[in-house]
């Protein structure tokens, strides 16, 4: 199965949604499509607060990471620059897809939410009531991105269950 989805078609940095914003360009693609500058501040206009935050979680995310091996923040000074800059286009190493996550590669995979995953069947270990991981896929489910089901305090969980998926533990998460 051929991965559709926003971003770089190379990305090793998966995030999985069950749902895709409701705008023209993206409703009938079937592959992963780099955006361009501007695009997710439209996607963002078009579909509705929902989807900038699910952006901007993204890149508070990633930005925390602070793991260069995995996504390069460096170019940028905050999470917001980050996000407007580089997030979801060509040669960032970032996807947001719309299939069922394919495991058989060391790519670091994050469903989003509880219900989704569930009904994904995978075999999963709940950490607790927010996050499991399927330790031998690199897999991490977490709270959807949004700022009450996933707040910076369940940011810096995240992050250190990627840190620990990615073998990248000793690196200085970023102040959100």
């Amino acid at each position: 199965m051929m991965d559709t989805g926003l971003g770089d078609i190379n990305a090793q940095f998966k995030v999985y949604i069950a749902n895709r914003p409701n705008f023209a360009d993206f409703q009938d693609t079937q592959k992963v499509t780099p955006l361009g500058g501007g695009e997710l501040d439209a996607i963002g206009k078009a579909c509705g607060n929902g989807w900038r935050k699910v952006f901007n979680v993204y890149a508070k995310v990633l930005f925390a990471l602070n793991c260069e091996r995995l996504v390069s923040v460096h170019k940028a000074a905050t999470w917001q620059e980050f996000r407007d800059k580089y997030l979801l286009q060509a040669a960032s190493n970032t996807s947001l897809l719309f299939t069922r996550p394919e495991l058989s590669n060391d790519d670091i995979h994050i469903v989003m939410g509880k219900t989704y995953a569930k009904s994904l069947g995978l075999s999963l270990e709940w950490i607790n009531d927010d996050f499991a991981i399927a330790p031998k896929a690199k897999l991490i489910v977490c709270p959807y991105f949004d700022y009450r089901q996933l707040s910076n305090i369940k940011i810096v969980t995240l992050v250190e269950l990627i840190r620990q998926q990615s073998g990248n533990h000793n690196k200085t998460t970023k102040h959100l």
